[in-house]
């Protein structure tokens, strides 16, 4: 089976501790519907920083990339289907979908 990333891109957070919570509900009971297509499940992103071609280095991100997934499956497509039933649409995230190359060591 290929592996793939789902990217998190955007999103609100939830306007209160309970809201979170039913989100992150939500989230859980999505991730557990996946089975064993999960590789890497919750990866989100802490302390971005960019870092420029003469080396500077600043805060923040050139993208709203909030996290990853990475999955195994059989084609793109599964993954995209896979996808369409994530809750970080549901707070106005985005989400990109690729494939991860075998590279050589």
């Amino acid at each position: 089976m290929d592996r793939y990333i789902i990217i998190y891109l955007g999103g609100e957070q939830p306007a209160s501790p309970e809201a979170a919570q039913e989100h992150m509900e939500k989230y859980r009971e999505w991730l557990t519907s996946l089975g064993d297509a999960i590789v890497s499940a919750l990866n989100p992103l802490k302390d971005t920083h960019v870092i420029s071609p003469e080396g500077e280095a600043t805060i923040g991100s050139s993208t709203a990339m909030s996290g990853f997934t990475i999955l195994q499956a059989n084609s793109l497509e599964a993954v995209i289907e896979m996808s369409k039933s994530c809750p970080f649409l549901e707070i106005g995230g985005t989400l990109e979908v690729s494939e991860l190359m075998q590279m050589g060591q």
